[in-house]
């Protein structure tokens, strides 16, 4: 399998309400996110995709969404109040729940996936960096052959 990966950076504020310490309390991070993608085949140049290609569908998403905003919790009050005070704000999937480093991988990959889908790309892995030293990563699973 070929892949190729684009980095994207965005600054956002979140807080984890059930941490167990200063987690728990608003604040912000310059957040990097990685987007690897693969397809069936190379393109007409020999790319999974063009890098433009994904900064466009993948880097706008994160722009519209994500970049400058508060990412939260549904049920989260401070969202609740932003959201309804005109700030940018991004509430998680409520299955994804808490807006940690794990789950927004999971929230970017599945959103890059849905848009992507169309260009017949898969994304195959996402990492977030909360912070340089510290980062979550969502690996598409892979399915066992049947029979085997």
């Amino acid at each position: 399998m070929i892949t190729c990966t684009r980095r994207f950076g965005f600054d956002a504020g979140h807080r984890v309400t059930r941490h167990e310490s200063k987690c728990r309390s608003v604040h912000g991070h310059r957040y990097t996110a990685e987007v690897t993608v693969a397809g069936a085949k190379l393109d007409f140049a020999g790319r999974v995709i063009d890098y433009g290609v994904l900064k466009e569908i993948v880097g706008k998403w994160i722009d519209d969404h994500l970049d400058h905003g508060y990412i939260f919790k549904i049920g989260d009050p401070v969202g609740s109040f932003l959201s309804g005070s005109g700030h940018k704000t991004c509430p998680m999937p409520e299955d994804l729940g808490e807006p940690t480093a794990e789950n927004l991988a999971a929230f970017i990959a599945r959103a890059s996936q849905a848009l992507l889908a169309q260009h017949n790309i898969e994304v195959v892995h996402v990492r977030v960096y909360e912070t340089p030293n510290c980062w979550a990563d969502w690996k598409k699973r892979s399915v066992a052959p049947l029979g085997g």
